[in-house]
């Protein structure tokens, strides 16, 4: 008998007669994979996700969307915005400079204070939000070099998993996938953020 077969002998002996370990309690809105895009639970799970990740999130109305993206850009002190061509008019706030990517260079990306996309699809359960470089998305460059992003997300972009989200992918298309701010940990362990991207990330959740 090897000293593997003992231990194991040895454990099997100690939990003889255990009561069996219960699953673990998940809540309903844990099955994601139940729900259907856009379904309030996932919308909820969304938003915990992302701010575990130190996004801030803010709800709002489709009709508020520009007074929302105009009051986190003011929070943040932030004058000037970039905002992909395609980008709704709607959308684009009042009250700070709005300069219209159009192939504008990286110092010129670089000096705006924060960018404003929308997004082709997010994931619920990893907290997720991936960009295709459509219109109202824009250049993968205009959402690295400013340090704030403000990302837009509407109900029905939003699915459980990510399988889903590939579904809903064009293959070939620059996809940027987002979790949080940019940061890494790997200088002493350290974690500091804007490293690779924005440094804020402020998604605003619809609810149309």
């Amino acid at each position: 008998m090897t000293a593997r077969d003992i231990v194991l002998a040895r454990l099997r002996t100690a939990l003889a007669g255990a009561p069996p370990t219960p699953a673990p309690d998940r809540p309903d809105h844990r099955r994601q994979g139940e729900l259907p895009p856009g379904h309030p639970q996932l919308v909820d799970l969304l938003a915990e996700r992302l701010t575990d990740y130190r996004a801030r999130v803010r709800r709002t109305t489709g009709a508020a969307i520009a007074d929302a993206v105009a009051g986190i850009l003011a929070a943040e002190g932030a004058t000037t915005v970039v905002v992909p061509p395609g980008l709704p008019a709607d959308w684009r706030p009042g009250g700070i400079e709005v300069v219209v990517d159009d192939e504008l260079p990286a110092g010129r990306l670089a000096e705006l204070d924060a960018v404003v996309t929308a997004a082709a699809v997010a994931v619920a359960e990893t907290g997720t939000i991936v960009l295709d470089a459509a219109a109202d998305q824009g250049r993968r460059i205009i959402s690295l070099l400013p340090d704030r992003h403000v990302c837009v997300v509407r109900p029905g972009q939003v699915v459980a998993t990510v399988p889903e989200a590939l579904a809903r992918l064009t293959p070939g298309r620059p996809l940027t996938w987002i979790s949080g701010p940019s940061a890494t940990s790997d200088i002493e362990l350290s974690r500091v953020e804007g490293v690779h991207g924005p440094r804020r990330l402020h998604v605003v959740l619809t609810d149309d």
